[in-house]
């Protein structure tokens, strides 16, 4: 359980901009939903082997103090750590986690939200679904070029995606500024008719978490970054900016 908790917080809170997390368990399936603080990102979750201990549907706020227990010195060999349990509406449902060190002198407790309370607090955008005309798989070099254009137009906040010749291009700023240009992908299997924008911060975030990852792009303004950790695999869903 902490190897699977230890990747959902690095492939959350590691964004620096997600804060609390939905979880949704059955005995079949581990699922969680979270939304950046602006609500310009979308994540979606999914354990590749579910955690028994989580079924049920739950709230983990205050995510930042979990990374914390996790990581204290105390529960680094030979933890115990349980989830403790309600019953809900005749139901048992996960209430919190149990820290304790090897000896038993060293305790802590997280404690989970309700599935009244996380429903009110973690309002997920609706997403109707859309066609998306471009899908590839980035690679490290397209990486750090968006990072090292990022760095040099510092003061854009959002970068501008287009097809050119079976080119993707990304660029920042315009003819009115300082500006920048760079092919992020050769040979795409699409093409868009729209030129979009997407924050440059958020989506680098993103690309430099850990995991196999696939980007997808839709001419209707939504971008789609799949990242595979292999313990689970997580879904980032971008609308496109104004600008």
């Amino acid at each position: 359980m902490k190897d699977h908790l230890l990747d959902l917080l690095q492939h959350t809170l590691d964004l620096g901009c997600i804060d609390t997390i939905k979880v949704t368990g059955t005995d079949q399936e581990t699922n969680v939903v979270a939304v950046s603080t602006d609500q310009n990102i979308v994540l979606t979750g999914k354990f590749k082997n579910p955690l028994n201990e989580f079924v049920g549907v739950f709230g983990m706020p205050n995510i930042s103090k979990l990374k914390i227990l996790l990581n204290l010195q105390e529960y680094k060999e030979n933890a115990v750590i349980t989830i403790q349990s309600k019953e809900i509406n005749g139901e048992s449902t996960p209430a919190g986690m149990h820290f304790e060190n090897s000896t038993h002198d060293f305790k802590n407790d997280y404690r989970f939200m309700t599935k009244e309370v996380v429903a009110d607090a973690l309002k997920t955008p609706k997403f109707k679904g859309v066609t998306w005309h471009i899908e590839f798989e980035p690679t490290i070099a397209s990486i750090l070029r968006l990072k090292m254009q990022a760095s040099a137009n510092a003061e854009e906040n959002n970068f501008r995606v287009k097809t050119d010749k079976g080119d993707l291009k990304f660029s920042f700023g315009d003819h009115s500024t300082h500006a920048g240009e760079f092919v992020f992908q050769s040979d795409v299997n699409g093409t868009l008719k729209h030129s979009w924008a997407w924050p440059a911060k958020q989506v680098i975030s993103i690309l430099d978490l850990v995991g196999d990852k696939v980007i997808h792009i839709s001419d209707d303004g939504a971008m789609k970054i799949v990242v595979d950790s292999g313990i689970a695999e997580y879904t980032y869903i971008l609308p496109a900016q104004s600008k």
